[in-house]
């Protein structure tokens, strides 16, 4: 709507001022414009009326005013609107409040007192229309304050209220901050923190609501002095009057939750709660909060404790619906967290979470997601199962094995045991849970599972070699029991469980895992240190390699449809450069890939009619004379053929491309030089085996 406001000395002449509540207008105190604003420069520090009231009301010059907006010239009510308060305060302005705080016009409205806001601004529009003080009305959109419990248009309005010089403490707790004694992680939101105490506003701590802790401040009704204090005043500080009435206000909820990581343990006084409470280590929270409790939390603490009230601040991601909308009751999409208890089960539902929140990243979260969690504590049972059940003896002897008794893949398990409790201490050090999580996972399934309990599977079977099977066995134990504890954190119950039935075992059949097994919960247990007497990784390479000559027998019998019983003769060739010897470890091939004669030695020659997989500089060759038809398997390595050449033509263009010769580090350039060194030796490979199939 855009308004008429005459000047003083010259009634037919006006200026044009749009707004959007024009029932506001009866508290103009003057209108602005922009000092670089060339249409109104010879018009600062003129008069204007103000319709209807008739107040007179200076022309002032701003630099808040938008000359785009509008008509360029705004009202300055400083009682109803809080841009317009700053700017009064710029300009000494007297502010006038129109309304009461019941939304109702009190009697600074004139004739409009009494009537509810919006009554008053029908009201005003006609008389103003009437006037002719109107000069247009256009359609507006813009975003107005609703309640979200009444849903009411919420109005501002100026009143007296109790505020905290800001300044002082947000210095203290950015200097915090800086010294490292607040240490945020993710690191990223370090900054969201400082960049709200380094723009800080003096707090407004006084609310009009019923519940909270009551404003401690009390006014003398005989000569208005207001007195602040712990306890409840007898008499006025100043006259000594007794009629004395406390401030209705409460204090804002985010001061109170400030004060709480001491005002919990008795503060003021010096409990034992409090002396060994805090500070305290860690504060787990959303990122939502980082100004309204954290910021506070650290500055109440700095300034009343002399202490932060917490040394680390992990924040974490928000569980959003698979749309990325946040879980609410209005939409109807939230999951309810005990339905997937009793659906997928509680270390299920935990796991899956961890594994799905990087970083503090939110997750989409969708049921099916817990399905992961389920397979993971599925096979952590069963393979529990397998183990409780291979640790048993009719008749359990006393043989302490010795490290030197352990085979390769005992070493290589405790090793690769080793390696990961040393990772995941570091996540969790670092408080990147995703990451330990993963770490445990891999281990669990893929290292323990999938080889250690199928290679030792034979030893555990031997009723011969009682010492090696005890080897085994004490090893698959020694495992076992470490492997619970840094799953623990994860999967609490299951673990737990476990652990029991471990301790029960290992007692029962004389199983010395040099462990302490008298706590009466795995709780109370130590989490694993790292022994660096088993880190090995050259037996950690070694096994690598082994296993990528397994999957490749494997794959070869999958690609060409052979059955799983059926046993192959197999020839590894291996470059002149490799570094291990692996002819010692030709049983564990036979066994785990379903051989039955097996040949390993340098550049050997490629048998006859035989299948080909190539592993950098290992080539694994078994032939199917009698297995297979060769055609078959020309077509397979023509194919393969193809996605190298079609990898090594986007290396080359990379090569040849001179911009990425010249922008791209050297380590960069080097490492593609080697794919292109690498892929020509395997094209090269692959072409001489299709030479030999015709």
């Amino acid at each position: 709507m855009h308004i008429k406001y005459p000047f003083k000395d010259a009634p037919h002449l006006f200026l044009i001022v749009a707004t959007t509540r024009p029932e506001t207008m009866l508290g103009d105190v003057a209108v602005a414009v922009n000092p670089r604003d060339d249409r109104y420069k010879d018009m600062i520090g003129e008069t204007l009326t103000l319709p209807i009231v008739g107040r007179e009301l200076p022309v002032i010059a701003d630099e808040f005013v938008d000359p785009s907006f509008g008509t360029g010239a705004v009202k300055v009510t400083p009682a109803h609107d809080p841009n317009d308060f700053e700017m009064g305060k710029r300009h000494n302005l007297t502010p006038v409040v129109i309304m009461q705080e019941n939304g109702v016009m009190n009697e600074y409205a004139g004739d409009y007192e009494g009537m509810d806001r919006f009554e008053c601004r029908d009201a005003l529009v006609e008389e103003l229309k009437l006037k002719k003080f109107i000069e247009m009305v256009t359609p507006h959109q813009h975003s107005v304050g609703h309640c979200y419990r009444c849903h009411c248009v919420i109005e501002p309005y100026l009143s007296e209220q109790w505020f905290i010089r800001m300044r002082p403490l947000a210095d203290a707790a950015i200097k915090a901050s800086q010294k490292k004694s607040v240490i945020f992680f993710p690191e990223r939101w370090e900054k969201v923190y400082l960049s709200w105490l380094e723009n800080v506003r003096d707090w407004c701590i006084s609310r009009q609501i019923w519940w909270g802790h009551r404003i401690p401040a009390w006014y003398c009704q005989d000569c208005g002095e207001v007195t602040v204090a712990n306890d409840t005043p007898v008499k006025c500080s100043k006259c000594s009057g007794t009629t004395l009435k406390q401030d209705e206000d409460v204090l804002d909820t985010w001061f109170s939750s400030a004060l709480w990581p001491f005002s919990t343990m008795g503060w003021p006084a010096e409990t034992p709660e409090l002396e060994y409470y805090y500070p305290t280590s860690t504060l787990v929270t959303d990122r939502g909060i980082i100004y309204f409790w954290v910021a506070r939390m650290v500055m109440m603490g700095l300034e009343i404790m002399n202490h932060v009230p917490f040394t680390n601040v992990y924040i974490h991601g928000t569980i959003l619906d698979e749309q990325g909308r946040k879980m609410s009751k209005s939409l109807g999409n939230g999951i309810d967290p005990l339905l997937m208890i009793d659906q997928y089960g509680a270390d299920a539902l935990r796991f899956s979470i961890i594994v799905l929140t990087t970083e503090g990243q939110d997750i989409k979260l969708a049921e099916s997601r817990f399905e992961m969690g389920r397979n993971f504590t599925n096979k952590l049972w069963n393979a529990a199962r397998f183990i409780l059940m291979n640790l048993e003896e009719e008749h359990p002897q006393e043989i302490n094995p010795k490290t030197t008794d352990y085979q390769f893949e005992d070493t290589w398990i405790l090793s690769r045991l080793t390696t990961t409790v040393k990772a995941c201490t570091l996540y969790l050090e670092q408080f990147k849970f995703n990451d330990a999580a993963m770490k445990i996972y891999d281990f669990m399934w893929h290292s323990f599972c999938d080889w250690y309990l199928e290679i030792i599977k034979t030893r555990l079977h031997n009723p011969v070699n009682q010492k090696d099977k005890k080897v085994a066995q004490t090893v698959l134990a020694k495992v076992f029991h470490q492997m619970l504890h840094i799953l623990h954190p994860f999967v609490p119950f299951i673990t737990e469980e476990l652990w029991h039935h471990l301790k029960s075992t290992v007692i029962r059949n004389r199983i010395d895992i040099h462990e302490n097994m008298h706590s009466k919960s795995i709780m109370g247990s130590f989490w694993p240190k790292v022994d660096k007497r088993y880190e090995d990784p050259s037996a950690e390479e070694i096994m690598t390699i082994l296993q990528d000559i397994i999957r490749a027998i494997r794959n070869i019998r999958s690609k060409m449809n052979i059955r799983d019983k059926q046993k192959l003769n197999t020839v590894i060739s291996l470059s002149e450069d490799i570094e291990y010897d692996l002819s010692g470890h030709a049983e564990l091939i036979k066994r785990m890939a379903n051989i039955d004669h097996l040949e390993i030695g340098i550049n050997l020659a490629k048998p006859a009619n035989a299948a080909c997989e190539v592993l950098g500089k290992i080539q694994a060759f078994v032939p199917l004379t009698g297995i297979i038809d060769p055609g078959t398997e020309k077509e397979r390595q023509i194919k393969h053929l193809k996605q190298l050449e079609d990898h090594l033509m986007v290396v080359r263009g990379k090569l040849e491309n001179k911009n990425f010769a010249a922008r791209a580090p050297a380590h960069v350039v080097a490492m593609e030089q080697n794919r292109e060194k690498d892929l020509l030796e395997q094209i090269t490979k692959i072409k001489l085996i299709l030479n030999d199939l015709g």
